[in-house]
């Protein structure tokens, strides 16, 4: 049974510091999510002897080019936010972060 200061009892984490959520977020976005994509956008174009070395990231831009990169990175980016509301949901702060 659950006291009124229980962990349990209490909402998300991400809903009682949303600011901090939303600057984590925010912060992983501009430098993961818009930094790697650019980076490597430009690698790929402009630098004839480099090749993505990750075959993931390689099937997705040999199939679809790099929109299938931009997907691909989308869809990462969307499962760590995902990870994350899971972990502050079950109180995990490692999950969280």
């Amino acid at each position: 049974m659950s006291r009124p200061g229980d962990a349990d009892s209490r909402p998300p984490v991400y809903r009682r510091r949303t600011r901090e959520f939303y600057s984590l977020w925010i912060a992983a976005t501009t430098t993961y999510g818009v930094g790697d994509v650019v980076s490597t956008i430009a690698f790929l174009r402009y630098v004839p002897a480099v090749s993505e070395a990750n075959p993931l990231v390689a099937g997705a831009v040999d199939a679809f080019g790099l929109g299938g990169l931009v997907a691909l990175k989308i869809a990462v980016y969307l499962a760590m936010l995902w990870i994350s509301v899971q972990g502050a949901n079950e109180g995990d702060a490692h999950l969280y972060y």
